[in-house]
């Protein structure tokens, strides 16, 4: 099989080449990354130098670009990876957003509809559902819950999945959607919450907590969330959407707490910020369909994630340090 991975760059999408690659060994993995400011040759290390694996630098919304990438390798499954996901930023310039995530996702689909891909997969985002109160934990998201965005982020990636929709209805296409709780773990771009806390906590500098730290995020090893991707695109329903959560809900502040902890850290370098604009209370996802239909549940405990992911953090100063230092950009064009 050969799968056109975007965005494999990334954060999730380097996990997924990472699993990938050792999974299926006889499989051929195309990145295909336009390597913008989250993007980092220096995740891919461990596969680059893999015989079945490619790299090819392009935008996603460039229809030129990602032709000739679909035919020069005629991928089978393309897994859409790729976007602008970060929430301040989106506030700040929406423009990028709609043009990556929507515009790209476009290209993407015409581009797998002429090469007849026999599976598309777009990796979406619980965010798209909007909140829930922070005072009905019985509360969760199904993937029949409505749509309904707060940020210029989640709008965007919400007009992408209702565009693989019409693609799959109106083309029937083989198109299938995941849209995950937040996700933590190895190679996690440092404006993330939980890398920020951990590298902000190890060079002794403030860690900014918007408002109380009251919100409440459901966490998901990225490992497990890698694993349930690929149990969707191999055997997972065509134009269905399959909900992925962790079932570790948590409070942003108790989060940041257990990170001080386990690094040895005092409270006091907790710094309590103004909130920002439309800020979700909560995200809660119920993964049933997803354990019903592919016998697939989250092997990673919270504790034992995080404990896993503050010690790689630890064990790879450098990743980090280049990308706060801005040294990684050398590596990206």
């Amino acid at each position: 099989m050969k799968l056109l991975i975007t965005g494999g760059a990334g954060f999730i999408g380097g996990n997924y080449i990472h699993e990938a690659v050792k999974t299926y060994p006889d499989d051929t993995i195309i990145c295909v990354d336009n390597l913008t400011y989250a993007g980092n040759m220096e995740t891919l290390e461990p596969v680059i130098n893999n015989k079945n694996f490619h790299f090819e630098k392009a935008d996603i919304a460039d229809i030129k670009a990602i032709n000739m990438v679909f035919e020069k390798h005629r991928p089978d499954i393309v897994i859409n990876f790729a976007a602008e996901s970060h929430v301040d930023r989106s506030i700040e310039d929406p423009g990028v957003f709609l043009r990556t995530n929507i515009i790209g996702t476009q290209v993407l689909l015409d581009a797998s509809r002429e090469f007849k891909v026999q599976r598309y997969h777009q990796v979406s985002t619980d965010e798209v559902y909007g909140d829930l109160p922070l005072d009905r934990p019985d509360l969760l998201f199904t993937e029949e819950t409505p749509i309904h965005t707060s940020s210029p982020y989640s709008a965007s990636k919400a007009g992408a999945d209702l565009l693989c929709l019409a693609y799959s209805r109106t083309y029937k296409m083989p198109i299938t959607i995941s849209r995950c709780s937040n996700n933590y773990g190895p190679y996690h771009f440092p404006e993330k919450l939980i890398p920020k806390m951990i590298t902000n906590a190890m060079r002794d500098i403030p860690l900014p907590v918007y408002a109380k730290g009251e919100n409440i995020r459901d966490w998901l090893y990225v490992t497990d969330h890698c694993r349930a991707i690929d149990k969707i695109v191999r055997k997972g329903t065509p134009g269905e959407v399959y909900n992925i959560g962790g079932h570790n809900e948590r409070k942003n502040i108790d989060v940041v707490k257990e990170i001080l902890k386990q690094l040895n850290k005092p409270e006091s370098l907790i710094d309590y910020v103004t909130d920002r604009p439309g800020h979700d209370l909560r995200y809660a996802i119920d993964p049933a369909k997803i354990s019903k239909e592919l016998a697939w549940l989250p092997e990673t405990k919270f504790e034992d994630g995080l404990q896993k992911t503050i010690q790689w953090y630890k064990d790879n100063t450098a990743w980090w340090q280049n990308i706060l230092s801005g040294a990684y950009k050398k590596s990206l064009h």
